[in-house]
Formats: structure tokens, sequence, C-alpha cells
């Protein structure tokens, strides 16, 4: 089997790995038949990580089950699944508290896509082990196009936990968006689908700017703060200075929650958020605990995260195709 490997800036290619078998009763072999970039692989890809190659790159998809050991029972073979970017095994404390990025059975930040924690492999691969494939796999709901949802491992999740639960317990907030990728993009759908009264979404980038507009936003190329502006903002840059920015923008006692990596260091104006009574979230996600309240937003059909798909093309197509600047590459292949 092939696993696409990260080996310098711009550049991936196939490199050859073992063939991947049921090992224990509690795993499972999945084929990805949609695969998509996160936002961070963009960072990667771009030389701004900090993990040097190589590695087998890749932590959003949709895949088919393939093989499954004699214990899993929420999957059998030729089922559709979201898996989830984090391992986590279902039963230890954190999981149970749904801290599924935080598993306490697996050595910490083990995840899909950079070797942090384990080398676990990536999901841009022929195929992939879940070594706890009833804890981690969600199969996929009919009626859901995995192309469209190929980011339900982690950006399109990710920016339901971002909003949702703010949007129900703030009716109608004000939001603000800073962004550079999908995550913010997601953002803008769901905060408009469950009911926020106003959505500034920013980022220098025309096309996405439009496509945000297309989502109800109001936008803008560049922020000038706004004291007292907003309710809720979600900042997705991974620049301090952006991030700096966005909790100057916030109304008293508001909330950001930052989806960025912030790979690079920086200064936060921590006297006016005290002043303010800010509340600043940044944290990787435990996407595993809600993929499911995702996966039902988009059954709804309020919501149309096909939109941010920027272009669908073929499994041979990776090594060319990643590392252009796409804003949302699907990767497809079909397996029986």
């Amino acid at each position: 089997m092939r696993e696409l490997t990260y080996v310098a800036r711009r550049t991936v290619e196939w490199r050859e790995a073992p063939e991947l078998r049921v090992q224990s009763a509690d795993e499972a072999i999945v084929a990805p038949i949609a695969a998509t970039s996160c936002d961070v692989d963009s960072m990667i890809l771009a030389g701004h990580g900090f993990i040097d190659p190589p590695f087998a790159l890749g932590h959003e998809c949709v895949a088919r089950v393939v093989d499954a050991g004699d214990a899993v029972t929420a999957v059998a073979p030729g089922d559709l699944v979201v898996v989830p970017w984090s391992i986590n095994c279902g039963t230890c404390d954190h999981c149970r508290a749904g801290l599924t990025a935080h598993c306490g059975s697996v050595p910490h930040m083990a995840m899909y896509g950079a070797p942090i924690g384990g080398s676990w492999g990536g999901l841009f691969s022929d195929l992939v082990r879940v070594p706890y494939a009833d804890a981690m796999l969600v199969p996929m709901p009919a009626g859901l196009d995995p192309v469209a949802m190929a980011s339900a491992s982690d950006n399109w999740s990710l920016s339901w936990r971002l909003v949702a639960p703010h949007l129900k317990s703030r009716p109608g907030a004000r939001v603000l968006v800073v962004a550079r990728g999908s995550i913010g993009l997601y953002v803008c759908d769901i905060a408009r689908a469950l009911g926020a009264s106003d959505i500034l979404y920013v980022d220098p980038d025309p096309t996405h700017r439009a496509l945000a507009e297309s989502y109800g936003a109001r936008t803008a190329e560049t922020l000038e703060p706004v004291r007292h502006g907003f309710d809720l903002a979600v900042e997705a840059t991974g620049r301090v200075d952006q991030l700096a920015i966005t909790v100057h923008s916030l109304a008293p006692e508001g909330i950001c929650e930052s989806g960025g990596n912030h790979f690079r260091p920086g200064e936060l104006p921590l006297l006016d958020m005290y002043l303010t009574g800010v509340t600043l979230r940044i944290a990787r996600d435990n996407v595993r605990a809600h993929i499911p309240d995702a996966l039902d937003l988009a059954l709804t059909g309020k919501v149309a995260p096909e939109r941010v798909v920027s272009h669908i093309l073929g499994w041979e197509q990776l090594p060319d195709a990643l590392p252009e600047n796409h804003l949302k590459p699907v990767f497809v292949r079909t397996i029986d």
C-alpha cells in the first residue's frame, strides 16, 4: 500500500508502506474514498509546521470499512464512516468525559497526519488502521454526500463546536469571523443557519469573501478593531496579531474561539481583555464528541458545506495537486 508523504516544502510523494491487516479484535482497516486537506495541512505544505519531514499527511476523510476485528460491533465491512483526526479509546476517563483529543490510552497528541504521539499514518493513504473502531468511527448517515462531508473528521465538526453551542446559549449573537481558510467559511454557514443576527467575515482573499457573502455574511478585507462590537468571535488565521485584533473587538463578557494553529509567538492585549471580561479558548478540538451533532446539522439541509469544496480531483492526482493553493480540494476514489 501507499502513503502520501510530505517530504519538503510544497512537495509530497507516494511512498510504499507495509500492507495493513487487522491485528486486534477492536480495530478496523478503512480505505479513504473522499479525503481533503485541513487548514493546518496548508500551513505544513507551505513550510510553516514545526515537525521535520518526512511523514504521512492527511487527517480528514470519509472512508469505507474494508475489514474489522471480531469485537467491532458499531461498523462492518462496506460501511461508510467518518474517521476522526485524533486517536481515542473511548473508555479512559478523558474519553468518557468527551476529551477525546486527550485520550489516556495512547501517547499525548496521538493523531493521523503528523508523527506526534506516535506514528499512526495519514488519511491520504490507500489504507488506514483504526485501533479503536467502535470508539472512533462514526457511520456516515444516508443522504449525506461524502465529498461535501470529507472535512467532518476535523474542520466541519470543529466549526460546529466553535459557534453552535454559543449560539444556543446566546441566541441572535453578533458573530465576527477572522479567517484564512475553510474553517471560517464553515463557521459563517453554521452561524447563519443557527440564527446569528449579524456575521462579519474578514479575509484578504476576494474569492473567500464572495463565498462568505453567499452564506449571508458581511465581509471586509481587513479588520479595524470595533470596541464592544461582537458577542462571539472566531479566529482561524494562526496569527497572533489577528487574534489580538479579534479579542479587542468583543463586547463585554464576549467569547473568542481560536481555531488557528499558532506556530509562532506573539502578544495579546491582556489588560484590555481583563477590563472587557473576555473569555478566550485556544484548543485542539475533541472532535469525536461532536461529529454526530455536526452531521445532524448537515442532514437538516439548512447548511451548504459543499460550497466550500473548491476542487474535486482523483486519488492519483494527490502528489501534484495537493501542494497547490486550493481552498478545499477533495480527492476521491471508488472502493468496491
